[in-house]
Order: C-alpha cells, then structure tokens, then sequence
C-alpha cells in the first residue's frame, strides 16, 4: 500500500501555526501583518520608499495599498509625500513611531522563528533551510510552465 503523501498539509499547517503565532504577538501592537511587512520593507530601504515599490513589494492593488497605507498615516507610522525630483512619484517614510514599531515587529519575527525551530541543531536548521529552499524552486520552476 503506498504511503499517502502529506508534505502539502503538513507545511501548510506549519505555515498556518507561525500565522497565528506571530500573529498573536502583533496583536499587543495594533498593527496587521501587511503593516507589518509594509514597515519592514521600509526598514530596509532605509525608512523610505516609492509607493508604487511598496505596492509591488505587497503584491496587492493600488486601491489596496492605498487604503493599507492610509491606515498607516492614521496610526503615525508613516507619511507620503511627493517626490522632489519628480512631482509624479510618491514617497512612503517611516515616521519614528513607525520606526520604533518595527524594531518591535523585527524581534518578534526573531523569536517566532527561534519558536519554530525550537529544539534543532544547527545541522538540522541548515538541512530544514536548504530542503525547503528546494521545494521552493521545485515548485517555482512548476509555476513557469
């Protein structure tokens, strides 16, 4: 009798528990975790960036991004502005409130990872690393066809 195959499930219920996890972490913070992922990418661009960079790093509408980002200016984590060099490009900038919370969303990103991983060794998180950085190709290499 064949083995039923359960990678698909397991990984998605890996995937689904960091979710939550991670998730339950943020909620101390009043933030979501596409802010979250806003304020990281900000982070590393050194606090600013062209909105329509942010909307294809978010991989959402701009209608979308629009309404992320506007819930952002509420919150003071970040402002828009208009480019100098061109009237045309606007600019999303961590404010320091927005900055500060992202050095909060970074170190719980940091200890939800440490939680997954547990009880590894360092072989082990090397292999785990590598073996889904595999799958990963595997299937973006499915996607292509």
């Amino acid at each position: 009798m064949e083995r039923l195959r359960v990678l698909g499930p397991m990984l998605g219920r890996s995937a689904h528990l960091a979710k939550e996890r991670m998730d339950a972490r943020l909620s101390q913070y009043d933030v979501t975790p596409v802010q979250t992922h806003t304020l990281l990418y900000l982070h590393r661009h050194h606090g600013q960036a062209a909105q329509h960079e942010v909307i294809q790093h978010l991989r959402v509408k701009p209608s979308t991004a629009n309404g992320i980002l506007d819930r952002m200016e509420e919150k003071e984590l970040v402002t828009r502005s208009v480019s100098d060099s061109d009237a045309r490009r606007r600019l999303i900038t961590l404010t320091e409130k927005g900055a500060a919370l992202q050095a909060d969303c970074r170190r719980l990103f940091m200890e939800t990872e440490e939680l997954m991983l547990g009880n590894l060794t360092e072989e082990e998180r090397a292999a785990l690393f590598g073996l889904l950085r595999r799958v990963t190709i595997n299937l973006e290499e499915d996607r292509k066809l």
